[in-house]
């Protein structure tokens, strides 16, 4: 393996590592807000969430293509 590739691999794994850790915080602040605002009930952050990705998905170019590409 060259310095090169070896370097990108690294990069690589510390934005993959920084998007968990990002995704993890958000998780848990989410978590937070269920027990302060709804009794620990996870339904209307879910549904919430839910609503909010498809529209992030959907406003910039007004179709939800991503999702077929899973």
């Amino acid at each position: 393996m060259t310095q090169k590739k070896f370097i990108k691999l690294i990069k690589n794994f510390f934005v993959a590592f920084a998007i968990i850790l990002i995704w993890r915080g958000i998780w848990y602040f989410l978590d937070a807000v269920d027990l302060i605002l709804f009794q620990g009930s996870h339904i209307a952050t879910a549904i919430i969430g839910i609503i909010t990705g498809l529209a992030i998905l959907y406003i910039p170019d007004h179709d939800l293509d991503e999702l077929g590409k899973l």
